[in-house]
């Protein structure tokens, strides 16, 4: 069973930062890529940042310059920095982890259950 914990959100003023975290634990043989999607009331999931098991990471265009995603593998954990947050940025934040549960599984897509950031605005 694999489990992704999620942390960190909340209510933030226009302008302000905050910092999410994502812990995978369970039944984990290894992790490829981790990141984060989020989905905003009436809108679609979208990515906001991907890292893969190297440190390439890929972001979304809205949130360049303003987000950065860090990665520990060795505690199978993801953080995203938000900075100079925006009143659009807020949504339902989901870490994600794309992984393999044993040697010779396929690697499959985890969820968190998600954290709500709220910027006001």
């Amino acid at each position: 069973q694999v489990q992704l914990v999620e942390s960190g959100g909340g209510l933030v003023q226009a302008g302000g930062s905050l910092r999410l975290s994502c812990a995978a634990s369970g039944s984990i043989f290894n992790i490829r890529d981790m990141g984060w999607h989020r989905q905003a009331p009436g809108k679609e999931r979208e990515l906001v940042a991907v890292m893969s098991s190297g440190g390439t990471t890929n972001y979304a265009d809205s949130v360049k310059g303003r987000f950065t995603a860090s990665r520990d593998n060795a505690k199978n954990t993801v953080y995203l920095q938000m900075s100079n947050l925006k009143f659009e940025d807020t949504a339902v934040y989901y870490c994600y982890a794309a992984l393999m549960v044993y040697r010779s599984s396929p690697y499959q897509n985890y969820w968190g259950q998600g954290t709500q950031v709220t910027v006001s605005s």
